[in-house]
């Protein structure tokens, strides 16, 4: 007699504060089904109350008695949960920030794939960009992990620009000084006098989301020979995305970022290859979807590499 044995079920979730709208669970259990798989991806939206060390590890706490296999962790607890994970990534100690904590056994385990998303979304995405000298906007936690995806991936010189210089230069001290890259902190009101010499500009700011219109810098500034990207997707189209590409600019969007961390969280809580391909449209129609209109994420979608190694 043959037995036939269930497929494993998985259980996630999304802990930070106004997670509701994420796009992320949908993408995960999307994913999850065209594998296969039961997966269940729960939000768990805290209240300005909860957001405290002690709470934070009871929920650790219940979601290991609870039998979750991971959560992602968003703004504004990334910085606050890494004392509490029991064993930490190398990139996640550096950076001192996690979005994505795996629970075996007991034991919790700590990564951030924000700075695995943007490399990822930059490499594929504009595979030919010159990474001479690049400017970025934000030192928060995606800041932070913006500027150790460029350090990783070649840039020679990395310039952090935010209205609190002390903040900018504490993204600095957590990267190791290297033999090939240098990273320098500025305040906000440096950029315009150094945006002239930069190779590209990264938008790692809340500006351009829905909730807080604008650009991060004067399109003016811009010119043809400079790479833009934006971490921002929502809107996909940000004014700052729509100026550069109205001036020459290759552009980059704020969808590779969000698809490709989501499918290396995935990769990490099932210990199987996601289907980046199928999560871009997966993207696509969510965001379509919201949006009531088709939406052309596809032109800033990366082309299909056959040598991506996850």
């Amino acid at each position: 007699m043959t037995t036939h044995h269930a497929p494993r079920s998985f259980v996630m979730g999304l802990v930070g504060q106004g997670v509701g709208p994420s796009l992320t669970p949908e993408m995960h259990e999307r994913e999850a089904l065209r594998q296969g798989l039961r997966y269940a991806y729960k939000t768990i939206d805290l209240s300005d109350d909860r957001i405290d060390p002690g709470h934070l590890r009871q929920l650790l706490d219940f979601a290991i008695e609870l039998g979750f296999d991971g959560l992602n962790v968003t703004h504004p607890v990334k910085q606050l949960m890494v004392p509490l994970v029991d064993h930490l990534s190398r990139r996640s100690r550096a950076i001192g920030a996690v979005n994505t904590v795996l629970l075996r056994d007991g034991v919790t385990y700590g990564h951030n794939t924000d700075v695995t998303g943007f490399e990822e979304a930059l490499h594929s995405g504009l595979p030919e960009a010159t990474l001479d000298r690049v400017l970025l906007l934000g030192a928060g936690g995606a800041g932070t992990a913006v500027a150790h995806a460029l350090v990783e991936l070649g840039s020679r010189e990395v310039v952090v620009a935010d209205h609190d210089p002390d903040r900018a230069r504490r993204v600095a001290s957590t990267i190791a000084p290297t033999g090939t890259t240098t990273v320098e902190a500025v305040p906000s009101h440096a950029v315009p006098g150094l945006l002239a010499g930069a190779t590209g500009l990264v938008n790692a700011t809340p500006v351009g989301m829905a909730a807080h219109p604008g650009t991060p810098l004067d399109p003016g500034l811009l010119r043809p020979d400079l790479w833009v990207a934006d971490i921002v997707y929502r809107p996909l189209m940000t004014e700052l995305v729509r100026e550069a590409t109205a001036r020459g600019c290759r552009t980059l969007s704020g969808a590779g970022m969000a698809v490709h961390q989501a499918a290396d969280a995935f990769e990490l809580v099932t210990g199987r290859p996601a289907d980046r391909e199928a999560m871009f449209s997966d993207f696509d129609d969510l965001v379509a979807h919201e949006v009531g209109a088709a939406t052309p994420v596809a032109a800033t979608r990366p082309t299909a590499d056959p040598d991506h190694r996850s």
